[in-house]
């Protein structure tokens, strides 16, 4: 087991924000798609981008690296002739929700047995409404018990009228919007209110329409898909924005711990991500945040607690939780329920390691409950990761505002989806010493 032992100091600097694992694995697949030798450059390469390559190349596209543009990025071109795999296709998804959600109607296209493997606690997600979907088109299936990984999927999904759960995740939405357009007939799609994580669908929709899918959008909840269409990449090369879900951690880090603030850079301001509302909830919380030619800056700042309606930016939790500790009043964090269901169960987890830094909160059903300390945390504790990359983001940038050192276990999860987390800590001045 690895150990960081992280000592509280005041961070300076300008960190180059990774680029969107969201908006990455969305422009993978579409350039995949497209057959046109497609290159996506600019992308932070993680676990979790790896776990979609090797969907795609499961499926028959070629997917090459090629130099980058971009210093310290990576590219990607993709070849595909539009012929689905005739032989038995076994793949792994890692531990990436996204990329399994997004692939299993894709693989549903192939009519081979395409059979999907995971790890942690990615094997027992809940994938229900696909069965639904697939027990009413009498698709042929088989899982582990419970409805776990292994999943193989055997047929082709047929056209018609799809329903799905709004108030599940919006990757499920986004699977069958990659999927019905390349379907011989002409499909519909109902979402069942109440809609969750909007903003995600609207990425997938942004991306859709970049390659040149043609989805007719009556309202949130209604989609007609005409059949028959292919995608098209609209260049050479595309490139993937940076990513607001990682950018906040940053934020936080400034208002909390720098000396003089703490900038970020490569964002777009008029980015469609979800998270990008870290910028307002900040801000609400008294966060002092400017923005000139690009860049994000973020001061000390006496942050107070407010209410945060966490329902479309399920992700910002952790991290606002640390906020929120360290904030003058409460903050009640609502309609969180389902961070119960990623990695790890993020309010638990939330809730335990930060109480042993000394932070005042009552773990809910759907949400968590802080009482904050402007003061400052103790520390001084041992501290797990809990296996998940932003419980083990959100540990570090805790540790800025506590009075002791603090040891964190599982650090090495963050290659998840931002590998180079420690080396832009230690840049912008944080101190980790890593303990075998």
């Amino acid at each position: 087991m690895t150990f960081y032992k992280i000592t509280p100091r005041l961070l300076h600097g300008t960190v180059l924000v990774p680029s969107s694992k969201s908006m990455g694995h969305r422009m993978c697949i579409c350039a995949g798609l497209s057959g046109n030798d497609c290159i996506v450059d600019n992308i932070a390469v993680s676990k979790d981008i790896e776990a979609t390559n090797r969907c795609l190349t499961g499926m028959g596209v070629t997917v090459t690296e090629v130099a980058s543009l971009h210093k310290g990025r990576t590219a990607f071109q993709y070849r595909w002739d539009h012929t689905f795999p005739s032989e038995p296709v076994v793949t792994d998804c890692g531990e990436s929700g996204s990329t399994l959600r997004f692939f299993i109607p894709l693989g549903a296209l192939c009519n081979v047995p395409f059979t999907f493997e995971g790890h942690g606690k990615l094997v027992s997600r809940p994938l229900q409404p696909y069965y639904d979907i697939f027990d009413k088109q009498e698709l042929r299936y088989r899982t582990a018990e419970n409805g776990h990984l292994p999943l193989t999927v055997a047929g082709r999904l047929k056209p018609g009228a799809y329903v799905l759960p709004g108030d599940v995740s919006s990757q499920f939405v986004s699977g069958l919007l990659f999927a019905l357009p390349l379907l011989d007939g002409d499909s519909t799609l109902e979402i069942l209110p109440p809609l969750e994580s909007a903003s995600y669908i609207e990425l997938t929709l942004s991306s859709l329409r970049t390659f040149g899918i043609d989805i007719k959008r009556k309202d949130l909840l209604h989609y007609d898909f005409p059949g028959g269409q292919s995608y098209c990449a609209p260049a050479e090369r595309v490139l993937v924005e940076g990513d607001w879900s990682q950018a906040a951690f940053w934020l936080v880090a400034g208002a909390i711990g720098s000396r003089e603030g703490l900038r970020c850079s490569g964002l777009r301001e008029d980015s469609l991500q979800g998270d990008k509302a870290i910028l307002e909830i900040l801000r609400n919380m008294g966060a002092d945040i400017t923005v000139q030619d690009g860049i994000f800056t973020v001061a000390p700042s006496e942050l107070h607690g407010c209410e945060i309606d966490a329902a479309d930016c399920p992700d910002l939790v952790p991290v606002l939780s640390v906020a929120a500790a360290v904030a003058e009043g409460t903050t009640h964090i609502i309609n969180a329920g389902r961070l119960r269901i990623k990695e790890c169960d993020r309010l638990a987890a939330m809730y335990s390691e930060l109480v042993k830094l000394g932070a005042d909160i009552t773990e809910e059903p759907e949400g968590l409950l802080i009482k904050g300390k402007p003061e400052g945390l103790q520390g001084g504790a041992v501290v797990d990761a809990w296996n998940d990359h932003r419980i083990a983001m959100s540990m570090a940038v805790a540790t800025l505002a506590c009075n002791e050192p603090v040891t964190l276990t599982g650090g090495e999860s963050v290659s998840k989806s931002y590998p180079e987390f420690w080396n832009d800590y230690a840049a912008v001045g944080g101190k980790t010493e890593k303990i075998n």
